[in-house]
């Protein structure tokens, strides 16, 4: 039986997506045979950026618990790719973005000094990854077509595209409720301000939303809803577990997944396997290449009036939120462990 490591980088506490990514790949990897063990090497944040990549350098990943021999690793977010082994596939989720695509908002938003320290360390962080995508990996898999994009025009690496399933969760459609479902960590480049001030369009007023999820835009976005006037529209129901998670992607008439050129967004393939039609934005990056406008979901302009529009349309007519969901459930049914695992393992 071979011994599989899967490994990903993650700061202390966080629960992102690229770990749901990854416990879903053992599982998977253990259900197809192997003995699929999951590595997490640490993420020390801004400020120790280096001392993170010398983590996943030096960190142990030839033996597991008991001993036994790795026969492969399977890397992810960054910068596991760094960790040593002779047969390493990085699927990657993705890169340190605040130095590639977010750096020119990144840089807009630090003091000159702090600017110019930082951009010694972008240029180290870029350099190391250039290196270890080409010398420390024997392939690169891209978790779609956006990652592929970015690999090329900024290190040069090509790169196939594996999009991941959805998480093996207990999917199912109870209803088409009376909300709109929005998940994700409350970050900046989610948008969620910008889904917020949707609901203060005219066409949306009797839009209702549930926001799963935390994060340090909390606050704020439920400052900016009192503030514009739909506070009693939305509800903050916080970071969601497994069972919530579920019942509230069975309940809800539409999922809202609106970031700004996100990687991937597992939760677009979550919606779909809950029958559930995705509201995205043209420039949301990973969600784009997923929502058929019209036929799985409906892909707006990212401007509030546009998104708002679209909301009201799938509130307004329940029979197109059921065709559009059933839909979105033969989409995502294409997809799969076993052929991921079958794609990701070389030994």
């Amino acid at each position: 039986m071979a011994v599989l490591a899967v490994v990903t980088s993650s700061p202390a506490g966080i629960e992102g997506g690229h770990l749901v990514i990854a416990r879903s790949l053992v599982t998977a990897a253990r259900e197809q045979g192997y003995d699929a063990h999951l590595v997490v090497t640490p993420d020390y944040g801004f400020g120790r950026t280096l001392a993170t990549y010398r983590g996943s350098w030096t960190a142990g990943v030839r033996e597991v618990a008991g001993g036994r021999r790795v026969d492969q690793v399977i890397s992810l977010r960054y910068p596991s790719y760094a960790v040593a082994h002779p047969v390493h596939v990085c699927w990657l989720n993705h890169t340190m973005r605040e130095y590639y695509d977010l750096w020119p908002a990144f840089a807009a938003s630090i003091s000159a000094r702090a600017r110019f320290k930082e951009g010694v360390r972008r240029a180290l962080v870029r350099l190391a990854d250039w290196w270890l995508l080409r010398h420390r990996v024997s392939a690169v898999v891209a978790q779609s077509q956006t990652i592929q994009r970015r690999l090329l025009q900024d290190l040069g690496v090509r790169a196939e595209v594996l999009r991941p399933p959805p998480p093996q969760r207990a999917y199912r459609c109870d209803s088409y409720g009376d909300y709109i479902l929005a998940v994700s960590r409350l970050a900046p480049t989610k948008r969620f301000d910008l889904l917020i001030r949707a609901l203060a369009e005219p066409v949306a007023r009797r839009v209702r939303l549930v926001i799963g999820g935390d994060g340090e835009c909390r606050a704020d976005l439920q400052a900016l809803s009192t503030s514009i006037g739909v506070a009693d529209r939305v509800v903050f129901a916080g970071r969601l577990d497994e069972q919530a998670l579920t019942m509230h992607l069975g309940r809800c008439r539409a999922v809202c997944f609106v970031p700004f050129g996100e990687d991937y967004g597992f939760v677009t393939v979550e919606a779909f396997a809950s029958q559930k039609a995705v509201v995205t934005c043209s420039d949301s990056g990973g969600p784009v290449e997923l929502v058929r406008d019209g036929q799985s979901g409906l892909v707006c302009e990212p401007t509030a009036a546009s998104l708002a529009s679209a909301l009201a349309q799938l509130m307004e007519d329940r029979a197109l939120s059921e065709r559009l969901g059933r839909n979105a459930a033969a989409q995502v049914a294409a997809m799969s462990w076993p052929e991921a695992v079958k794609r990701l393992v070389i030994v």
